[in-house]
C-alpha cells in the first residue's frame, strides 16, 4: 500500500467512561479511496471524529503524515484535513458563498482578506458540487440536500490533501449521489486526494472505493478489497440482512436486498 497519510494505532475512544471504539487501526494510504461501512450504532462517526483530531484518544494514537495529530497546531491540521460531518441542519442564516468561504480560513492570517487564489478556490469548490447558483441564498432556505452539497463545497475549497466524510451523499437523490461520488473519484484520481468515507450504501461503497473496511462493535471486523469484503455471508453478519452479492456493471460487487420469500426459496 502507498505511504500512509493518515494512521490509527491501536486507537479507543468515546465519551465519558464508555469506549466507542476500541483497539482499532487502520490506515489511509496517499492517493487512495477508503471506503468505511458497518451497522448503525458501530462507531463509524465516533471513529472519523477522532481520526479528524476533534475527539480525544483514551489509548493508542491518530497520526497524520506520520506525526500525532494532537501535537500538530489546530491550523496545520487543517490546512492537511478537510472535514464533511454529517449535519442536520444549517446553524445560522449565513450565505452559501460565506459558508463555502469558510473552507479557506486555515489559508489566511488573522484578518486577512480573501485573495486571488481564495477566491478562485471558493468559486471552483461551488462549481464542483453545482452550487453556484445559490452563492447568495442563506443556507436557511435550502433543501437537506441542497445544503449537504454545500458542506462538500465548503471542504473542497479548503484544498486539503486529505478528506474524512460522514455520509456525503446523505439527503441526495440518487443523480446528485452519483455526482458527488464521481466528484470524489475525480479528486482521489486525478488531484491526487487522499479520501476516507463512511457510507451506508454498501453499492457506492464497492463502486468507488478502493478498500473497505467494516467496523463492527467499535473495532474492524473486516477488511480488504470491495471483493472481499462484501460478500453474502458477511453482510449477514454485519447487518442481519438477507442478501445476494454479483458483479455489477462496474465489475465490483454488487449487493441486493432479499425478500423474505426470497430467503425462503433459498433455504429449500
Amino acid at each position: 500500500m502507498a505511504e500512509p497519510m493518515l494512521e490509527a494505532r491501536e486507537l479507543t475512544c468515546g465519551y465519558g467512561d464508555a469506549p466507542v471504539v476500541e483497539e482499532v487501526t487502520l490506515s489511509l494510504g496517499r492517493g487512495e479511496l477508503l471506503g468505511v461501512i458497518g451497522p448503525n450504532g458501530s462507531g463509524k462517526t465516533t471513529l472519523l471524529r477522532a481520526l479528524a483530531g476533534r475527539l480525544r484518544a483514551e489509548a493508542g494514537e491518530v497520526l497524520l503524515e506520520g506525526r500525532p495529530i494532537g501535537r500538530l497546531p489546530r491550523r496545520e491540521v487543517a490546512r492537511l484535513l478537510a472535514v464533511v460531518p454529517q449535519i442536520s441542519s444549517p446553524p445560522f442564516e449565513f450565505t452559501v458563498r460565506e459558508i463555502v468561504a469558510m473552507g479557506r480560513t486555515p489559508h489566511l492570517g488573522r484578518l486577512q482578506s480573501e485573495g486571488r487564489r481564495d477566491r478562485a478556490a471558493i468559486v471552483r469548490a461551488m462549481e464542483l458540487t453545482e452550487t453556484g447558483h445559490l452563492a447568495d441564498r442563506p443556507v436557511t432556505e435550502l433543501s437537506g440536500g441542497e445544503f449537504q452539497r454545500v458542506v462538500v463545497a465548503r471542504a473542497l475549497a479548503q484544498e486539503a490533501p486529505v478528506m474524512l466524510l460522514d455520509e456525503p451523499a446523505a439527503h441526495l437523490d440518487v443523480g446528485h449521489q452519483v455526482r458527488i461520488f464521481d466528484l470524489l473519484a475525480e479528486l482521489n484520481r486525478d488531484g491526487g486526494r487522499s479520501i476516507l468515507c463512511v457510507s451506508h450504501d454498501l453499492n457506492l461503497a464497492s463502486r468507488y472505493s478502493d478498500r473497505l473496511v467494516a467496523i463492527a462493535g467499535g473495532g474492524v471486523a473486516a477488511e480488504g478489497t470491495p471483493s472481499e469484503v462484501l460478500t453474502a455471508a458477511r453482510i449477514k453478519e454485519l447487518y442481519g440482512a438477507d442478501v445476494a452479492v454479483d458483479e455489477g456493471p462496474s465489475g465490483r460487487p454488487r449487493v441486493t436486498l432479499l425478500s423474505g420469500a426470497e430467503v425462503g426459496e433459498g433455504g429449500r
